[in-house]
């Protein structure tokens, strides 16, 4: 019986509080050569993609910068196509926004990165409902979840008839004269709606995929149905047995109305690793990365998020407030995603008390439980058969990985996970393809 193919992509951390700072091994964030430590290595192992996340922002809570993340990023198209001159097979994704960009715009930087890199640009579509992002930019986050998503499938069709309107080998050198069209009609476009008003000739002739690979964050009831209608993969958070099966077969049960097949759709999930010679010594290390992950002033941060209100006389070694979390529309922390993941703030109050008093967790050891980022913890042999055992059951088709430490973390994965998992016949020993498209079994 063939076994399922596994897909792996490394994942630059950027803005967030995984890292672990005070390890020797821990590098900038914003130099280039850990950008490039990171993405050599994930080719070396023969990972499909290298995906960059996106900071429009600097956060701020208590209307102070949130000094516990990482601050600053480069520019997304900047680093993925100076990555592309010293990589040759990786592909390379970066997330750009619907909300905050133009079609036009973003379509010329994807095709232009799909050719500087011979075919592996990918694209992570995301929205903002953000306002305070917003102000960075003209419109602002005005629009509301129902129309964020309707704006976003307008502009991806949008960019897809700019990819498109070069409907091949429509250019050709000419000794007399040089390069000239070979269709006068090349590159032209003309789109209206109620969101794009564009006409004209789009600049990038045809690249190597054609479009780039397209990726797809939400996990929303929009953000699925859009990820079935249009994206080639789907970034989940799912990665345990009966949570993944279910997501896995939800997605993937919505394609066909959509005219697709399970094939065309990769399903991703973040994951979080951390090895040991043993099971043992890996989950004595995975304490110890936990709390260096969460101090006891990253505690009280997180913390601040659900009530709402500044708590820095609270001991994080101590007892959760008494007092219940602050409600209303506005929040001191400004800028994360993770405010509105709290939907019903005295309810998960409610649950965090519970926990806490069951266990007898402190504010720190409650949020070092519920803020758990861990998905794989063992010896290599142990994870390579936890994630060869997800992908076979169809709990995903393989992992978005995070290491703790950047740029060096994911050395030990590559050396000791990656080839237990080519003996079992599940991960590639090299590249096939050239492209990420093929990369992704999607040619």
């Amino acid at each position: 019986m063939t076994r399922k193919q596994i897909h792996l992509a490394a994942h630059f951390p950027g803005v967030n509080n995984t890292t672990v700072w005070s390890d020797p091994e821990a590098g900038s964030h914003i130099e280039f050569s850990s950008f490039v430590k990171l993405a050599q290595t994930a080719e070396r192992a023969k990972f499909d993609f290298f995906f960059l996340a996106e900071g429009l922002r600097l956060r701020e809570q208590n209307g102070e910068i949130y000094d516990l993340d990482v601050v600053g990023r480069p520019d997304t198209f900047t680093v993925l196509s100076a990555l592309a001159a010293v990589t040759e097979r990786l592909g390379l994704a970066g997330t750009i926004n619907s909300t905050f960009n133009e079609p036009f715009e973003v379509a010329r930087q994807f095709a232009s990165l799909d050719h500087l890199s011979a075919g592996r640009a990918a694209w992570n579509v995301v929205t903002s409902w953000d306002a305070f992002t917003g102000e960075n930019f003209r419109r602002g986050g005005f629009l509301p979840q129902d129309q964020r998503y309707e704006r976003a499938e307008t502009f991806l069709r949008t960019a897809w008839e700019l990819f498109d309107s070069w409907r091949g080998d429509e250019i050709a050198a000419d000794a007399a004269s040089g390069v000239f069209l070979r269709d006068p009609a090349a590159g032209a476009f003309s789109h209206h709606d109620a969101h794009f008003d564009i006409e004209g000739r789009f600049p990038v002739p045809r690249s190597p995929q054609g479009r780039p690979v397209i990726i797809q964050a939400g996990d929303s009831e929009e953000g699925r149905e859009f990820a079935a209608s249009t994206a080639d993969a789907i970034f989940s958070r799912y990665g345990t047995l009966e949570a993944g099966q279910a997501f896995y077969s939800d997605v993937k049960g919505r394609l066909a109305k959509y005219g697709r097949t399970p094939e065309q759709l990769v399903i991703l999930p973040a994951a979080t690793f951390v090895l040991g010679d043993t099971d043992a010594d890996a989950h004595e290390r995975a304490h110890v990365v936990r709390r260096q992950q969460v101090s006891g002033q990253t505690a009280i941060k997180f913390l601040e998020q659900l009530w709402n209100t500044e708590l820095s006389a609270y001991d994080p070694d101590g007892p959760l407030p008494e007092s219940d979390p602050v409600l209303g529309d506005h929040t001191i922390a400004r800028g994360r995603a993770s405010v509105r993941m709290y939907r019903d703030p005295l309810a998960t109050a409610r649950e965090w008390r519970q926990l806490a008093e069951a266990k007898n967790l402190s504010i720190r050891e409650l949020i070092i439980e519920v803020t758990a980022r861990q998905t794989f913890i063992g010896s290599p042999s142990t994870v390579a058969g936890a994630i060869d055992e997800l992908v076979q059951a169809d709990a995903s088709d393989g992992f978005i990985l995070v290491p703790h430490v950047t740029p060096g973390g994911l050395d030990e994965f590559a050396d000791t996970v990656v080839p237990l998992l080519q003996e079992r016949g599940s991960f590639r020993t090299e590249y096939t393809g050239t492209t990420l498209r093929e990369h992704l079994g999607l040619d």
